[in-house]
């Protein structure tokens, strides 16, 4: 990791030789850290310092707004150059990334056999194992010894992105077996690949959702795992440094989501994207709160003649969101982790009930015992009724925040739809309502407060 002093010292070097030897020695993520953090207009001279094969590398690494800005500021050669050498799920990425006037340009001026590479992944929908797949990868035909099966990855497969993994096909490039490094190197030469190969493969389909195939390769604990269309024809593979990235990518959606977020937003991002991200957000729950306000208002005349209500009312709103916020967390988690699928809703409510149980107790004896201090000697009943809801809006609480995820994976959706935002204003509407009707109905019916 680049520290802080280590960066000093590259600022300190003015010999532009002495610092291309230092950020050509230093790891490809460093160097991309470095030049991110450098004035727009320095980028460029400081990534032309470095060798093809580190620039190639560097260039992955850094921000989608200063990978557009090196392209405008390059020669058309060199961003060709590394461009053609980059993996082709990484060049798809950055096309998804860059305008498309540039996109298109860029395609133009590759070569057939990686232009060809790019658009099959690029045919793909957004999220799925064809989109995230890399088409190198090490295949071997059926019918090859263990001694030709080495000579031809020697020969021909050394760039491919991992060679952990062979996999073999027909003719019809129809996925048979897979055999690892290992079986080949600790087999005897003269032996047929069929003979030591595994015909037991885990593979994902083009159009597996790519956070499916994360939790298939961790069920399984897989480097690279197959992808296969619908006639089962190898077109590709997943790699564990890929997963990373998605099991990243999901956390961060879900994370944002859950507060009421949208879109890939980091601390950094410009305060136009910021902006974008989440106003639109703050408009809709302003918009839900506008409901949840219209619920109290004909009880206006309640609040006025027990004014205390106002005072207890606030803790309503922020126990049981949070309440309702615990549980939704913890089935997201479960969900976005494989631990539980939407057949297992029932076994889950019941858990979250019995936990609901003691909290609701927890909750509305404090809740009691508050509002017993808060309230005049012939208003105590309040404090009874505020008990009583609490511990009701908290078993509601905790089955909201199960079961509304769960209702979403059943219909295919993203569960992480479900934002906190929302619960905690549906919680705070079921919860107002219901405590003002009973307050409402104990003076009007009951005369408690005569």
């Amino acid at each position: 990791m680049l520290t802080q002093d280590s960066r000093a010292t590259l600022d300190r070097i003015s010999d532009l030789n002495r610092l291309k030897l230092e950020l050509n020695e230093l790891p490809a993520i460093d160097v991309g850290d470095y030049i991110s953090d450098l004035a727009p207009e320095q980028r460029a001279i400081t990534f032309r310092l470095l060798n093809k094969t580190q620039a190639t590398d560097v260039f992955e690494y850094l921000p989608p707004d200063v990978r557009e800005s090196l392209i405008g500021s390059l020669h058309n050669i060199q961003v060709c150059q590394i461009v053609e050498s980059m993996r082709p799920d990484d060049r798809a990425e950055l096309f998804d990334e860059l305008p498309a006037g540039i996109v298109k340009r860029l395609v133009q001026q590759l070569s057939p056999e990686e232009r060809q590479a790019t658009a099959t992944i690029l045919g793909y929908a957004e999220g799925t194992a064809g989109r995230v797949m890399t088409t190198e990868y090490v295949r071997l035909r059926e019918g090859l010894t263990v001694g030709e099966a080495l000579s031809k990855i020697r020969l021909a497969d050394r760039d491919k992105e991992t060679i952990y993994y062979a996999y073999v096909t027909d003719n019809n490039r129809k996925l048979k077996q897979v055999v690892s490094l290992r079986q080949l190197l600790f087999s005897i030469p003269d032996a047929r690949i069929e003979d030591i190969g595994s015909d037991r493969v885990i593979k994902a389909r083009t159009e597996m959702q790519q956070e499916e195939v994360a939790q298939l390769m961790k069920r399984y604990d897989l480097l690279a795992v197959p992808v296969v269309d619908r006639e089962d024809r190898l077109v590709g593979i997943i790699t564990v440094d890929d997963v990373v990235d998605i099991l990243e990518q999901e956390a961060t959606e879900d994370i944002q989501k859950l507060g009421g977020g949208g879109g890939d937003e980091s601390s950094l991002s410009l305060p136009i994207d910021k902006l974008r991200n989440r106003l639109p957000w703050l408009l809709g729950i302003m918009a839900l709160y506008i409901g949840a306000s219209s619920a109290i208002a004909p009880f206006q005349t309640t609040i006025a003649a027990v004014p205390v209500l106002a005072v207890i009312m606030p803790l309503f709103s922020n126990t049981g969101g949070t309440v309702g916020i615990q549980a939704l967390t913890v089935t997201i988690r479960s969900l976005g982790v494989g631990e539980v699928s939407s057949k297992d809703t029932m076994k889950i409510l019941r858990k979250e009930l019995i936990a609901g149980v003691g909290t609701a107790l927890a909750l509305g004896l404090t809740m009691l015992l508050l509002s017993l201090i808060w309230t005049k000697p012939e208003e105590r009943w309040v404090g009874f009724v505020a008990g009583f809801v609490m511990a009701s809006n908290s078993i509601v609480a905790v089955t909201l925040g199960t079961l509304l995820p769960m209702g979403l994976k059943r219909l295919n959706l993203d569960p992480a739809l479900v934002s906190g935002p929302l619960v905690t204003t549906l919680l705070d509407t079921i919860g107002f309502i219901t405590f003002l009707t009973l307050i409402t109905f104990s003076l009007n019916v009951l005369k408690l407060g005569v």
